[in-house]
């Protein structure tokens, strides 16, 4: 039995067998000449090794364990002549400082510059990416480890969350005074005349068209300020907002179109709103016209003049047929709203304010009759509309809620708010009046505009307003076409 000390096992490790001196010469040198090649490519396979054992450490780490640098300077561009980004400094690059091996005076620069020896990581308290233990050969991408470098030179961390929160408050700020602007205006149009309408119904197989809104304009004349009932409905306007297309069409019903009035009697139409408010007249519209209208606005003198003058006025060319009844008229328009006479003192193209322009829309005794006064009513709704739009939504807003006294509806204030959005972004069409033939008759009504065949003018009606060429009448209106012909013998 031999005593002394135990035999060293050999490493079965090449590195651990150069470490403890087990490589024969031949080895040694082959080895010496490999990492010097390595070395002088800017690359370490001992570097490599090791940076996968240190779970991707960057080069240069220090190993506080061996107290050595994994990478000594071999006359090359080594890890401590590389340039390198400092807190001191503003962000501005430097050289590194160079280091005699084995000196440790490079490591002292490196503490009194701020870096900590741990995952390239500064005394502030901010991550640094892209600190002294960077290598070139890892930037422009790869994976982002906390304490690791920079691939691709991304900001810091806590910059961008900074920038994230910032952007965030701002959307709330943002949020935040669209509701409060939503919430008022919903506050404001609640003061207006909302009528829940009920029993409005519309013939069998009539349905409406999604990309399609309809809804009734009624103007009425009402001298005691009631705008639901005992009013005559000097104007009915069907208004059609084509969402599609972004485009608004008007049609203008003659008042004294004779029509079944609802419930088996032929008469004239502007008398349903008067008798039965607007749910009567717009199921009289839906009856006659196949039509699948459930919402309505009514607006009475003092609204039409307010709207006029909120757009600065209406440019209008006044014939000299028309001038005395404009100024006569706005006598008695005077008397019911309390708005100061205006005189027109001349015919001629020229701009008109709003008693001046309620007066122009009430003409109906000139040549053309009630057909040139609805005619004459579309013109100004239309500048009104194109005045209006140009100033952008918060000017449709300010007229609706100018007109709040003024106005009965069926709208809520959010479809009200919403109907003026959607009509900033539509251009007005063509408008035209109803029927497109008709005949002036004296009959048991009195003066009627009697429609020639109704059920070929609502088919022509149905092209106008959605474009449904080759329309077919439901039977109700066929029925109604008939009779109107038999006791009317206008065919």
């Amino acid at each position: 039995m031999a005593f002394g000390r135990k035999k060293k096992p050999e490493p079965s490790s090449r590195y651990d067998r150069q470490e403890e001196g087990f490589l024969d010469d031949e080895e040694q040198e082959y080895y010496t000449r490999t990492e010097t090649a390595f070395s002088d490519a800017g690359y370490g396979v001992r570097d490599s090794y090791s940076r996968q054992a240190s779970y991707g450490m960057p080069e240069g780490y220090y190993d506080e364990g061996s107290k050595t640098k994994r990478r000594e300077s071999t006359g090359g561009d080594s890890l401590y002549s590389r340039r390198r980004v400092s807190e001191s400094d503003g962000g501005r690059q430097q050289d590194a400082p160079e280091d005699t091996p084995g000196t440790g005076q490079a490591e002292e620069e490196w503490s009194r510059a701020g870096y900590r020896e741990s995952r390239g990581s500064y005394r502030g308290g901010e991550k640094s990416r892209g600190s002294a233990g960077e290598d070139d050969r890892f930037s422009g991408g790869g994976p982002d480890y906390d304490g690791g470098p920079d691939y691709g030179g991304r900001p810091e961390r806590s910059e961008t969350i900074r920038t994230k929160k910032k952007k965030g408050f701002l959307w709330k700020i943002i949020l935040l005074i669209f509701a409060a602007a939503a919430l008022f205006c919903i506050w404001r149009f609640s003061r207006m005349d909302r009528v829940h309408l009920s029993g409005i119904v519309s013939n069998e197989g009539v349905s409406a068209d999604s990309n399609y809104q309809t809804f009734v304009l009624y103007g009425v004349d009402s001298r005691e300020g009631k705008l639901t009932e005992e009013a005559h409905s000097d104007t009915i306007i069907l208004c059609c907002v084509n969402k599609k297309a972004k485009s608004i069409r008007m049609v203008s019903v003659y008042r004294d179109t004779y029509l079944d009035n609802t419930n088996g009697e032929y008469r004239k139409a502007t008398e349903c709103y008067y008798f039965g408010g607007p749910s009567r007249s717009i199921n009289m519209l839906n009856k006659n016209l196949d039509l699948d209208i459930k919402d309505y606005i009514t607006v009475d003198f003092k609204a039409l003049i307010k709207a006029v003058d909120l757009v600065g006025g209406v440019y209008i060319d006044v014939t000299e047929e028309e001038l005395p009844y404009i100024n006569g008229y706005q006598t008695e328009n005077s008397q019911v709203t309390g708005v100061e006479i205006s005189p027109v003192e001349s015919a001629g193209y020229q701009l008109l304010n709003g008693i001046q322009a309620l007066a122009y829309c009430r003409i109906r005794y000139t040549a053309g009759s009630d057909y040139k006064r609805t005619e004459r009513q579309r013109a100004v709704l239309t500048q009104i509309f194109d005045s209006a739009k140009k100033q952008g939504v918060p000017k449709l807003l300010q007229i609706a809620d100018t007109l709040l006294q003024d106005v009965s509806t069926s709208f809520s204030s959010a479809e009200l708010i919403s109907l003026a959005t959607t009509a900033a972004g539509c251009s007005l069409g063509e408008t035209t009046g109803f029927p497109f033939d008709l005949q002036a008759a004296n009959i048991a009504a009195g003066d009627c505009v009697v429609p020639v065949n109704l059920a070929n003018n609502v088919s022509r009606l149905h092209a106008f307003l959605y474009g449904t060429e080759g329309y077919t009448p439901s039977s109700t209106v066929q029925q109604i076409s008939d009779e109107i012909a038999y006791t009317t013998g206008i065919y």
